[in-house]
């Protein structure tokens, strides 16, 4: 039984190799700020709470794989997708405020700024389709949250140098727990699957609710 992954993270696909499972990864082109746009216009606050804001952008880049323009793109047929398409995605919450990707060196620094020697919510959405037999037979989906330490004796220097290697750019917080950043964190009060970006064990109950058997993704 394959798995889909609608993601290009480094991190989800490598922590689904280590349980296992060797994903057929493609990159959803999901336009990721327009649609949080569109959905906090609509909403009554007129923002969205963290979780569901990646949830919303787990479900629709789990449905670009329903695309076969986007299939097509990442050398699939439509007719290749016999199994489960997995979506993702991962906000980091401090004192109210979500945030993504820095992408820049001087966003990511005033970040780890603020952010050292406190604590912060880390927030992965999880959206998982049933296409066993070539057609949509289930989804479901949900989010999970762990709470991130930082260590309060991080010095400025430490934090340009972690900003110099450019992974702090690439990732929802400007932190990683599986690379370079992880010296950087007292403690996780919940799943740390779910700062890497995919709770394993939330993975394993959503395959389980859409009638599928956890072991039976186990390919390596």
């Amino acid at each position: 039984m394959r798995l889909y992954l609608a993601s290009t993270s480094p991190a989800r696909l490598a922590t689904l190799r280590a349980v296992g499972i060797e994903p057929v990864a493609f990159a959803p082109g999901v336009d990721e700020e327009a649609a949080v746009a569109a959905a906090e216009s609509a909403h009554p606050d007129g923002r969205l709470p963290a979780a569901e804001m990646v949830q919303l952008l787990a479900r629709l880049k789990a449905e670009a794989g329903l695309d076969p323009a986007v299939l097509v793109g990442a050398g699939l047929a439509p007719t290749d997708i016999d199994g489960f398409i997995l979506g993702g995605d991962s906000a980091f919450e401090l004192d109210g405020t979500v945030y993504g990707k820095p992408h820049e060196e001087h966003v990511a620094r005033e970040r780890w700024l603020v952010q050292r020697g406190r604590s912060g919510v880390l927030h992965s959405g999880h959206w998982l389709i049933d296409h066993r037999g070539g057609s949509v037979r289930g989804t479901v989906g949900r989010a999970s949250s762990a709470v991130v330490h930082f260590a309060d004796d991080i010095e400025t220097a430490e934090i340009d140098a972690y900003i110099a290697t450019g992974e702090p750019l690439r990732v929802a917080g400007a932190f990683t727990i599986d690379s370079k950043g992880a010296g950087f964190i007292d403690r996780i009060e919940g799943d740390p699957h779910t700062v890497v970006g995919l709770s394993v064990p939330l993975l394993r109950k959503l395959v389980h609710e859409l009638g599928g058997r956890w072991t039976d993704l186990w390919n390596r």
